[in-house]
């Protein structure tokens, strides 16, 4: 809400005539960027004007500008991922950069400026977890992220000297990881849950016991996977520690020999004020 009412309040004010420049967007943005701190990608729609999009000037949240060709000229699109041009038919023209604003007028004309200088720092958790395996963003595959993370775990978990017999993701976002881990473990990987797609996030729920009740909701387990068996379990990354001591609560009521937990999450070094 913040933003829309910057954004359209220097607008409003700004404008020098009925027709809305690409030069009244950059003042907008650029307001927008001196009053309101936080993580964030834009893209809106002017009746009669354009569109415009713009990202956080440290470009914390992705942004994507696709193009397609079509009997009426260049048709432009921009998501916060890949795979939504991907699958509109829209070729990828190029992420927006850190602080950028977009502007394409009626004729369909492309415009950008470069309103802020800061420092390039795009969010890490979107490699992690938000995204979907095939985006890509900021010119990084987040499937491939994800298996160079499975890889790296793989080799810190050698120097543990901790042997296991299988490595099992708590679906859906760990597989990817999970996969990578267990072919340079050389042990198998196996779906020891089978999660239901029916059950929202359960890291914002509102309370511990509403969380738990629907994490055994969401993960239903395969007894044979666990029973007899030494497994890791691997995770994404761990927000509240809710849904380890569940899971592995469910992986031992299901018989397993022993439970290693892991996390893929490159270790925590700073807090994240942004609320991501």
């Amino acid at each position: 809400g913040a933003v829309l009412y910057v954004f359209g309040d220097k607008l409003s004010k700004g404008l020098s005539g009925p027709n809305v420049r690409a030069e009244d967007i950059y003042a907008a943005v650029g307001e927008v960027f001196a009053r309101v701190r936080g993580a964030y990608s834009v893209v809106g729609v002017i009746p009669g004007a354009g569109m415009f999009a713009f990202r956080d000037p440290y470009g914390i949240k992705p942004a994507v500008l696709g193009v397609k060709e079509t009997p009426e000229g260049k048709s432009y699109a921009i998501a916060s991922e890949s795979v939504v041009l991907d699958v509109a038919g829209y070729k990828i023209e190029r992420d927006l950069r850190a602080g950028e604003a977009l502007f394409i007028d009626h004729n369909r004309r492309l415009h950008s400026h470069q309103v802020s200088e800061s420092p390039h720092r795009p969010c890490i958790f979107e490699y992690v977890y938000f995204a979907r395996p095939d985006s890509v963003l900021d010119s990084v595959s987040v499937y491939r992220a994800r298996l160079r993370l499975g890889e790296r775990l793989a080799d810190a978990w050698k120097e543990t000297g901790r042997e296991i017999d299988a490595v099992i993701p708590v679906p859906e976002s760990s597989r990817t990881s999970a996969q990578a881990m267990a072919e340079k473990l050389g042990v198998p990987y196996r779906e020891g849950f089978v999660k239901n797609r029916y059950v929202g996030r359960t890291f914002i729920m509102p309370n511990d016991e509403q969380r738990v009740s629907s994490i055994r909701s969401k993960l239903n387990p395969i007894r044979m996977e666990f029973e007899g068996k030494r497994v890791l379990i691997l995770d994404d990354s761990i927000v509240r520690g809710n849904t380890c001591r569940e899971i592995v609560r469910i992986a031992r009521d299901m018989g397993a020999a022993r439970v290693d937990l892991a996390s893929y999450s490159p270790a925590l070094l700073h807090p994240c004020p942004y609320g991501i």
